[in-house]
C-alpha cells in the first residue's frame, strides 16, 4: 500500500466508527481498491492484446460483418441480439488463435465480481458467466483473463481492444446499443435508491430534494438522475474536466458506497441487484422504495464482432438451462430471493 492510500484509509476507519466494523472494514476495502486499481488491472498472464494475432482489423470487434444498427431515437427492443450460431468468424478465430479470452470485469461489486479476499482470485455471478464462454470457446473455464474495468470505462476498453468482452453489469439499453454490441439479455435488475437505514429519504421521489446523490460515471442512475432528479444534487462541478472533484459522480460505482459511509452524500442511486449486495456488506444502509426501471444485462463486445456475439449467444442458450440457476443459487438468492429465473432471450 503507498503512503498517500494508507492515511486516508485509517481516517476513513476512524470517521466510521459509528457504521460499526463491517461498514469500516466494507469502506476501508472500497477505499482501497478505488485508489489503487489501475484503469485495466490484469488476472494471470498478459498474452497480446485482442487482435494481436489476427491481421490488422481482425482483433475483438474487428470482423467485416456489422450487424444492423438501430438508432436510439427509434429503439424500441434494444435487448433484441443476433441469433445464436457456433461458426467461427474473425473475432471468434482471434480468441482461438491467442488461446485466451480477455474479458472485463468489475472485482469490487460483490456477489457479481469481487475478489476473495481469502483465496486472492475473482469470484461472483458475471465471473461463472464468463468463465462459462471461455469454456465453450477454449474448452477451458480457466482460460480467461480478467481485467478489472471501472465502469465509465467499460465502453472505452472495447473500443481500444483491450478486451473481447465486458460481463459487468451492464445495462442494455437504447444509447449503448449504438456503441457496443449486445449478447441477449442474462439478468433482469432495475434502479433503486440506498440509503442509511436511518434516512427520511423513502425512495426515488420527492424525499431526495436537497439530498447529495452519487452515482456512477456514465451509469444509467446518472441518466435517470438528468432525466428527473426530484431537486437532489447529484452533479459535481467540473465533471468530466481535470476538476471533477468525483464526489457525487464517481468512476466506478462501489466508490458510491464508500462516500455514503463517510457521510459525504446522502443516497446512491444504482441498479437494485448491486444495491442488494452492498447493503449485505453493511447492515446500515438499506434498499429505499421500490426499483423505478426495468433493465436488463447483457455480455458486450466491440461493434461488428457479431460471430462473437453470436457464439456468446448460442453459450446462453444451455446456461439458461441450468447453470444459469445454479449460479444464481450460489451468488445471488441471499441477497435478491424470489427471482424465477433468467428473461427469455429477444431475437432480431
Amino acid at each position: 500500500m503507498s503512503g498517500d492510500t494508507e492515511p486516508l484509509v485509517r481516517r476513513a476507519a476512524r470517521r466510521l466508527r459509528g457504521w460499526g466494523g463491517v461498514a469500516a472494514m466494507a469502506v476501508a476495502c472500497g477505499l482501497t481498491a478505488s485508489l489503487t486499481l489501475l484503469p485495466l488491472a490484469r488476472e494471470g498472464s498478459d498474452p497480446a492484446a485482442p487482435g494481436a494475432n489476427s491481421g490488422a482489423g481482425n482483433g475483438a470487434g474487428g470482423g467485416t460483418g456489422v450487424g444492423v444498427q438501430v438508432r436510439a431515437d427509434t429503439c424500441r427492443t434494444p435487448e433484441a441480439s443476433l441469433t445464436p450460431s457456433t461458426e467461427d468468424g474473425p473475432s471468434v478465430r482471434a480468441v482461438k488463435e491467442r488461446g485466451k479470452l480477455i474479458v472485463g470485469v468489475d472485482q469490487s461489486s460483490y456477489r457479481w465480481g469481487y475478489r476473495n479476499p481469502e483465496k486472492g482470485v475473482l469470484e461472483g455471478f458475471d465471473i461463472a458467466l464468463a468463465r462459462a464462454i471461455a469454456k465453450d470457446l477454449l474448452g477451458d473455464e480457466d482460460a480467461v483473463i480478467f481485467r478489472a474495468i471501472p465502469t465509465n470505462q467499460r465502453i472505452a476498453a472495447l473500443d481500444g481492444g483491450k478486451v473481447d468482452l465486458v460481463v459487468r453489469t451492464m445495462t442494455i439499453n437504447c444509447k449503448r446499443i449504438e456503441q457496443v454490441a449486445f449478447s441477449t439479455a442474462y439478468f433482469q435488475a432495475g434502479q433503486q435508491v440506498l440509503a442509511p437505514k436511518r434516512s427520511d429519504i423513502t425512495g426515488y421521489d420527492s424525499s431526495l430534494r436537497g439530498k447529495r446523490v452519487c452515482t456512477a460515471e456514465g451509469s444509467t442512475a446518472h441518466e435517470a438522475l438528468e432525466e428527473n432528479s426530484f431537486g437532489a444534487v447529484f452533479k459535481d462541478e467540473g465533471d468530466g474536466t481535470k476538476d471533477d472533484a468525483d464526489l457525487l459522480t464517481v468512476p466506478n460505482q462501489l466508490d458510491c458506497l464508500a462516500r455514503l459511509q463517510l457521510g459525504e452524500v446522502d443516497a446512491v442511486v444504482t441498479d437494485n441487484a448491486l444495491a442488494a449486495g452492498q447493503a449485505a456488506q453493511d447492515p446500515a444502509v438499506e434498499l429505499k422504495g421500490k426499483p423505478f426501471t426495468k433493465e436488463y444485462y447483457g455480455v458486450a463486445a466491440k461493434l461488428g464482432a457479431d460471430d462473437l456475439v453470436r457464439r456468446v449467444n448460442h453459450v446462453l442458450v444451455g446456461y439458461r438451462q441450468g447453470p444459469w440457476q445454479a449460479a444464481y443459487r450460489q451468488w445471488l438468492e441471499k441477497d435478491l430471493p424470489g427471482i424465477p429465473g433468467p428473461p427469455a432471450p429477444l431475437y432480431k
